[in-house]
């Protein structure tokens, strides 16, 4: 897979392994709540960025939108006083025009636009010929392909400043978690492009602000490059997304509260001994493919046997015995439930493709 050309973002990024700290409110909802947030942000030494949601799209008319490029001069404002350079989100062209013209330092494209190719292009339209940072939340879905998609759109417009956010995806089944983390889609974008730095935002992964430290902890763990956190001068009365957001000093807290580890390690003893033990792992992994293998020839002579028996590949009772059987075995082994179920049904999906093509063989020869 082609890399992207990124540049390093050394005036944002903190050297060695320290995170860069994102923060201010979800809604810039008045000058003197967005300067109160600014100030004491400073205050903390930890923020590197200061955000502001300036157009605010809401999944339903009538609640608060933002007030626009009114609010862009309090950006200008925060800048003048703190020192901080200041980001918001884009939607439009228009939105990135206003920006530009107000002097915004870095944009980002939230995850309701980053799912729609058409809007991404937009922006990235509206890019062409302009120097700038641009972060790049993950689609509400859990869609790697739609994530990258909008991050070449903006690359293919020249712009080399790229950043990748992991906010979450959406999910029907309820948990503690406001957006699921699915820390595996970050993972698989991390490994296809190395060269991308990418940030969590742990506040609309969790919704509410006592998970922010777990979150935003792990993030740390997964070797992700910083954090976007909401804060806001006094969250019990925010216009938006109150229960996520934190103080100021809440958000010092928590930083400081960060285990950071390093990629690597110059240890010599640790190196070997992690070696030794990777070289266990190649040789477990090895011998898993191989079973896998010869499991799936026992698959293929039973779809065979199926075919010529005339019998449905689907067999929901053996199904359910299967799942039955492994998942007690398997907790046992001290393996979680949901890996189990998740190993069994990659198993069991490709069980069915092979057996569909034994079956779907006989059909041709006698066609």
């Amino acid at each position: 897979m082609k890399s992207f050309n990124v540049l390093p973002l050394n005036d944002w990024f903190p050297a060695g392994n320290e995170p860069l700290i994102i923060a201010g409110p979800c809604s810039a909802e008045t000058e003197d709540q967005v300067m109160a947030t600014a100030h004491e942000l400073k205050k903390t030494g930890k923020v590197r960025l200061f955000r502001a949601g300036v157009w605010k799209p809401r999944t339903r008319p009538g609640e608060f939108e933002g007030h626009g490029a009114e609010a862009l001069k309090w950006l200008q404002r925060v800048k003048a006083e703190t020192g901080f350079p200041v980001t918001c989100e884009v939607a439009t062209a228009k939105h990135v025009e206003e920006s530009l013209e107000a002097g915004v330092d870095v944009l980002w494209v939230g995850a309701r636009t980053t799912v729609n190719p058409f809007s991404v292009q937009e922006i990235a339209d509206a890019l062409k010929g302009v120097d700038i940072p641009v972060m790049i939340k993950n689609p509400v879905n859990p869609d790697l392909s739609l994530w990258i998609g909008g991050i070449e759109r903006l690359h293919r417009a020249g712009i080399n400043k790229l950043v990748a956010i992991h906010r979450g995806f959406s999910s029907f089944e309820k948990s503690a978690f406001r957006n699921e983390p699915m820390w595996e889609m970050a993972i698989q974008l991390k490994t296809q492009h190395p060269e991308l730095p990418i940030i969590v935002d742990p506040s609309h992964i969790c919704g509410n602000r006592e998970l922010l430290p777990y979150i935003s902890q792990k993030a740390m763990d997964l070797d992700m490059q910083g954090l976007m956190i909401e804060s806001h001068i006094n969250p019990a009365t925010a216009w938006t997304d109150a229960k996520q957001q934190v103080t100021p000093e809440n958000l010092s807290v928590l930083v400081n509260n960060l285990t950071l580890r390093k990629p690597e390690s110059q240890n010599v003893e640790f190196v070997s001994k992690l070696e030794q033990l990777r070289q266990n792992i190649d040789k477990l992994d090895d011998q898993i493919i191989q079973k896998m293998a010869e499991r799936m020839s026992i698959v293929e002579k039973i779809g065979e046997y199926k075919r010529d028996n005339d019998v449905t590949i689907l067999q929901v009772n053996r199904w359910e015995e299967i799942m039955g059987k492994r998942t007690a075995f398997a907790k046992a082994l001290n393996l979680s439930e949901s890996f189990t179920h998740r190993l069994l049904d990659l198993i069991h999906s490709e069980s069915i493709r092979r057996q569909t093509e034994i079956m779907n063989t006989k059909v041709e020869e006698q066609a």
